[in-house]
């Protein structure tokens, strides 16, 4: 049965005495390119998460991204996929931040997303911020597959827990994990795991003082050494306002360029970010920034 433009409803709930019901979530969704535009051709997913709505925005198909459940249990996978066809223009957003709440001991909530790129497709994936709550744990995977002439970027905020509360750093665990191929190589992979209960992290050359990470990859067959200059002198002016944050800016082994930023506030760092995205758009894709506000 074709899962063209449906969705289906049905969530294999497990009870157990001790942990929150599971879900297990999917969300697949396929881009094409037709009559001049991109467009939604296909979707398929299951509750709690789904495509709230999808719009044009500056020559290019805007997506936004719901979760109708309190957030990530433990137990719980979430699933995506993305497929963006040939020539594709696509911009990934959510509603709000991602939260992981509080996990037992032998618990772990899930999140993977598969990104595939068709020649010159271009797809920015720019989501909230992820809020780990005190005692959560997450395994967070992503795999990028790129075709010649394609793009993919992606911020990623990370805050230590809900600080107000006195949770800064009371998380379990984190393993962030990503793979970005070309064709069938392997191009670039990084693994990230922070045990706060386990790691000093304010260690030097760890956290320090800051609380907040934040980073920004883009991979491109186009990239080049004066991409990576650009993004740099554009973090530098912002840094010379006085904006409390570190930062680093670095090409990968192939076909890529890396942020890496540090803060103590998450909009410092989605500022930081969003000024090495809109860089990146106007000087490797000719684009300005969108001007697109939730």
């Amino acid at each position: 049965m074709s899962w063209r433009m449906r969705a289906a409803w049905s969530i294999p709930i497990i009870i157990t005495p001790d942990l929150h019901p599971q879900q297990s979530a999917q969300l697949r969704a396929r881009f094409s390119y037709r009559h001049g535009r991109t467009v939604l051709s296909e979707k398929y997913h299951t509750a709690p998460i789904k495509i709230a709505k999808t719009f044009p925005l500056d020559e290019q198909l805007a997506a936004i991204v719901m979760d109708v459940s309190p957030g990530l249990l433990s137990g719980d996978c979430y699933d995506f996929v993305w497929q963006a066809e040939a020539d594709t223009r696509l911009y990934l957003t959510n509603q709000s931040y991602t939260k992981v709440h509080p996990c037992p001991p032998e618990g772990m909530a899930r999140m993977r997303q598969q990104f595939e790129l068709s020649p010159g497709a271009v797809v920015e994936s720019m989501m909230e911020p992820l809020m780990l709550y005190r005692d959560a744990a997450l395994r967070n995977e992503t795999e990028v597959r790129l075709s010649s002439g394609a793009v993919w970027m992606q911020t990623e905020v990370l805050c230590p827990g809900r600080t107000h509360r006195g949770e800064t750093f009371r998380y379990r665990l984190l393993d962030n994990q990503m793979r970005v191929f070309y064709g069938e190589e392997l191009i670039f992979a990084q693994r990230q795991r922070v045990e706060p209960g386990r790691h000093d992290l304010g260690a030097p050359g760890a956290w320090e003082s800051m609380t907040h990470t934040g980073t920004f990859y883009v991979f491109a067959d186009r990239i080049a050494p004066n991409h990576a200059g650009a993004v740099r002198e554009a973090l530098d002016e912002l840094a010379q306002r006085g904006e409390q944050i570190v930062y680093g800016v670095s090409l990968t082994h192939r076909h890529g360029l890396a942020v890496l930023a540090a803060g103590r506030a998450a909009w410092q760092l989605q500022e930081a970010l969003e000024l090495a995205w809109d860089t990146v758009r106007r000087e490797l894709l000719a684009l300005p920034p969108l001007q697109f506000r939730k």
